[in-house]
């Protein structure tokens, strides 16, 4: 015990083993809480993106090496969720329980950032905004559906808050080191880097630390020169170029993409409270005047901004990065509310993110936005399970992503190869080219958009609007195949608006 104490001195070495305590604590309970509510879906086959890209991708890396993805179609998305996921594989063997398990660990380590990150930018705040953090990123819906997905979104939010821990904390060498992680799990994570460098530079004049960041973009670079170098293109593919930048970068849509990111994040799914809060916050307390909140806000503006002009088919996880950020400002806020309002708002806005897990809004969104993601996939298990009880050798047509999860065992759908014509999508001129050129025995037809009988889109309108701008057209009817192929259908399984047939000749 002399010798133990003579070495450590008691301002320093218990104070630092007590903090590392509490902070193993939280992220153990975090990672426990993660795990306990996903639970039920460890085994959940993938879904879309998970199934096409990201997966394959992985065992890319695991059973060949291949750091450009061959078995999915290559883009500019480096490669650093994609070697975690084949990290883990190689310890823990390839399984879906195993792939959830991994993102959820991810997730918790979100969470926690997020938690640290609340109590930094919540100093001399009253209350306890942190822990009010934690609790409206575990309600959020979109929160709660990526926790468990194989996607790139989760981790860049970890790494993200982090960095702007770190950069508050004015360690600027980690901070770098960490953005340089963040732009290898995401490319769109250098908006950060490049965020802090122009503050030191601009706000600061502190040349050498503001050098530091150049350490992510270099790091992204040769990602990029090894992607041109194998595959011919800078973005790894002409179609994904032309779909994430072109397409995205037409004004309308630019337009209309910024006022549904801005819609999203301030009223759906109850989160107009929060919002209000802010406003009240804004003119009645100084809370938002540190210079702190000015690095989260522009951050804040500047993702939104990029993933708004950036990015075809405007996903709501970009925006996972800014949640963190958007539910500080939020708990501050209503901390501030007088005190009668308090509970009741808090008590509003956490129901009403939850509900939002099962309703689903009355116009398209993407399913992997709530629980809606979980009926699309047991429907397609379903046909699946159909096919491979009554059709085990037909020839099947139907649209990506079901396509790749008929043609890969390893996606839980199915335990044999099928023989797959794919289409892009149902509209009745996709389907009809085909069903005419490759002549399949099964035609597999399911709700790619979110159309139930009391949808936006019935309105001219609006349906003008997105066919126009966006290649929106209804799909294919089952009366259109019976008449135009000669196909009958044989299954046909609905579910809480959505629905999945199959048609045989």
């Amino acid at each position: 015990m002399i010798i133990e104490r003579a070495h450590t001195p008691p301002s320093t070495r218990p104070a630092s083993a007590s903090r590392a305590k509490y902070h193993a604590i939280f992220l153990a309970a975090f990672a426990l809480l993660a795990l306990v509510l996903h639970a039920p879906y460890f085994s959940l086959p993938y879904f879309w993106d998970e199934l096409g890209q990201f997966v394959p991708a992985g065992l890319d890396i695991l059973r060949h090496g291949w750091w450009v993805p061959r078995s999915a179609t290559p883009n500019v998305h480096p490669p650093g969720v994609m070697a975690y996921l084949a990290a883990v594989w190689k310890i823990a063997g390839y399984s879906i329980a195993a792939t959830r398990v991994a993102m959820l660990l991810a997730a918790a380590l979100a969470l926690y950032a997020a938690f640290l990150l609340a109590i930094e930018m919540g100093r001399r705040a009253p209350g306890a905004p942190a822990l009010i953090v934690v609790a409206l990123l575990l309600a959020t819906p979109l929160f709660y559906m990526q926790a468990m997905m194989a996607q790139l979104d989760m981790p860049a939010m970890a790494l993200t808050s982090f960095a702007l821990l770190l950069f508050m904390q004015r360690r600027y060498a980690w901070c770098a080191g960490l953005c340089t992680a963040l732009v290898l799990v995401k490319e769109t994570g250098a908006i950060a880097p490049a965020l802090f460098g122009a503050w030191l530079l601009a706000r600061e004049k502190r040349w050498r630390e503001a050098l530091y960041f150049a350490a992510p973009f270099i790091a992204l670079a040769l990602w990029l020169v090894a992607l041109k170098r194998q595959t011919g293109f800078w973005l790894g593919d002409p179609g994904f170029e032309r779909y994430n930048v072109g397409y995205s970068l037409h004004p309308v849509r630019a337009a209309a993409t910024l006022a549904r990111r801005l819609y999203y994040l301030f009223i759906a799914e109850f989160r107009w409270i929060g919002s209000l809060a802010i406003v009240y916050a804004l003119r009645r307390t100084p809370i938002f005047r540190r210079p702190r909140w000015a690095v989260a806000g522009a951050f804040f503006c500047a993702h939104v901004l990029l993933v708004s002009l950036f990015g075809g088919a405007a996903l709501e996880r970009y925006l996972l990065p800014v949640f963190p950020i958007l539910y500080i400002a939020m708990a501050a806020a209503l901390e501030a509310l007088p005190a009668p309002l308090r509970l009741p708002a808090r008590a509003a806005l956490i129901i009403g993110l939850l509900s939002g897990l099962f309703w689903n809004p009355p116009y398209p969104f993407p399913y992997e936005n709530n629980l809606a993601m979980i009926d699309f996939i047991r429907l397609q298990q379903a046909a699946a399970s159909y096919l491979e009880h009554n059709a085990p050798r037909a020839r099947v047509a139907t649209a990506w992503p079901f396509s790749i999860a008929l043609r890969r065992p390893d996606n839980g759908y199915v335990t044999r190869r099928f023989s797959v014509v794919e289409t892009t999508d149902f509209h009745p001129a996709s389907v009809s080219l085909a069903v005419r050129t490759s002549r399949p025995d099964v035609l597999i037809t399911y709700a790619r958009t979110w159309e139930p009988a009391w949808s936006v889109l019935n309105l001219r309108p609006i349906a003008a609007f997105l066919g126009r701008f966006y290649d929106y057209q209804p799909q294919i009817s089952a009366a259109e195949i019976e008449r135009d192929f000669g196909m009958r259908s044989v299954f046909r399984l609905e579910h809480r608006g959505q629905w999945i047939e199959i048609f045989r000749k």
